[in-house]
């Protein structure tokens, strides 16, 4: 049986904090290094629904994505909604640990288990400097269209679904895919000159002014496909838990390692507007 030490020591050889960007907070939020550690939580978000499961599951540790404190903070108070999550973690003895943009750029990181969630064959980095974004290929051709329902099926569901910029009836043969918030990279998939585009959070200027661009260019226009940031970096939490399960076989830690099911995207609707313009 690790320490949770160990264990942190494992996970920072695969997403070493020196790798993540100066502005993020990762590591561990908190937990007793030399506590014993049995059962091993991974999810996208560190909220209180993942909490609660982490306590009902009787984990001793909780893998997330996304920082508890990404800007900051001068208290813990249990007034505050994520204060409440540290108390309550700390009532239950149970750790918690992130590993943000240093897994975004890990080799395997957050777009290689998209790529994998899609069934692409990932070609290379779509950023060779940091390591951020893959570029991958189909096996056979596809439209827009068709690619767009095959990331509808295979991501988790969400309210957002899917949504698509470009000619449905266009060929996709290269795609470029970046988990999480992706149009700070508009550059990168233009020079790449891929097909398509898959990632999260695209705004209305960036994505716009891709069509655009892509329109008036002698490229193949590039079609985009924007799914819920939540939804893009789900599949990195099996992919990491997959990891931790090879190293505890490894070692002989007998860890029980478990992947949240649990939808923690912000939306929970999603209508079709129809008003007349």
């Amino acid at each position: 049986m690790p320490r949770l030490s160990e264990v942190i020591a494992a996970l920072d050889a695969l997403w070493p904090p020196e790798r993540a960007e100066q502005w993020d907070a990762v590591g561990t939020v908190c937990g007793d290094p030399e506590a014993d550690v049995t059962r091993v939580l991974f999810a996208v978000d560190p909220v209180q629904e993942i909490a609660d499961e982490a306590v009902a599951l009787g984990a001793d540790l909780i893998v997330a994505h996304h920082p508890l404190y990404l800007r900051g903070t001068t208290t813990v108070a249990a007034s505050h909604f994520k204060g409440r999550v540290v108390h309550g973690l700390i009532k239950h003895d149970i750790a918690l640990h992130v590993a943000h943009t240093n897994a975004d750029t890990a080799d395997p990181g957050v777009s290689d288990a998209l790529a994998g969630a899609l069934d692409l064959r990932v070609t290379g980095p779509l950023d060779p400097a940091t390591g951020l974004g893959r570029i991958c290929e189909l096996d056979h051709p596809e439209t827009l269209r068709e690619f767009a329902a095959r990331a509808a099926k295979r991501l988790p569901a969400t309210a957002q679904g899917i949504r698509v910029a470009g000619d449905l009836d266009a060929t996709v043969r290269r795609v470029a895919v970046s988990g999480g918030s992706g149009d700070s990279l508009f550059d990168l998939v233009r020079a790449a000159g891929v097909d398509a585009y898959l990632t999260a959070d695209l705004r209305h200027h960036p994505a716009s002014e891709a069509v655009q661009h892509s329109a008036q260019s002698a490229q193949s226009a590039l079609g985009l496909i924007d799914a819920a940031h939540w939804a893009t970096e789900w599949p990195w939490c099996e992919q990491a838990a997959a990891q931790l399960d090879e190293i505890s076989d490894r070692h002989g830690w007998g860890l029980r390692v478990h992947v949240s099911k649990t939808v923690t995207d912000p939306w929970s609707a999603h209508h079709t507007s129809g008003a007349p313009n």
